[in-house]
């Protein structure tokens, strides 16, 4: 009877999805708009969607596709997860894995070089 008259069932949110929905809200709003807010989202069917965020609204924001140009617009009820694409290393980690390799060459210069030259290693061409 409720579809005669034009009326559809709605979902309630739980608040679990209430949570991610603002996980998700807080998570483009710290990416930002424009070209360098390059985002991966993935949405409750598992579909993915790549590109950066053109506008963020109340309830959803948009994605525009770099290569094609599309744009689409989330609901950010719709978000299971936003995050910047790669995943890689960031230029923090980098700094403090190039800090640890100059102290290492450091360490072996004045330290075990020494020790094995004074040891009797000039004798065998090492030193």
């Amino acid at each position: 009877m409720s579809t005669a008259f034009g009326f559809q069932a709605v979902r309630a949110q739980t608040g679990k999805d209430a949570q991610l929905a603002e996980k998700a809200r807080a998570g483009v709003q710290k990416l930002g708009v424009g070209r360098d807010a390059r985002v991966e989202v993935r949405l409750r069917d598992n579909t993915k969607l790549k590109g950066s965020i053109s506008a963020v609204g109340e309830d959803s924001f948009t994605v525009t596709d770099s290569k094609t140009g599309a744009s689409q617009t989330v609901a950010y009820a719709d978000v299971t997860r936003v995050k910047r694409p790669g995943g890689g290393l960031s230029t923090r980690t980098w700094a403090i894995i190039g800090a640890a390799a100059v102290a290492a060459v450091i360490v072996v210069v004045t330290v075990i070089k020494p020790v094995l030259c004074d040891g009797g290693a000039q004798t065998r061409g090492l030193c």
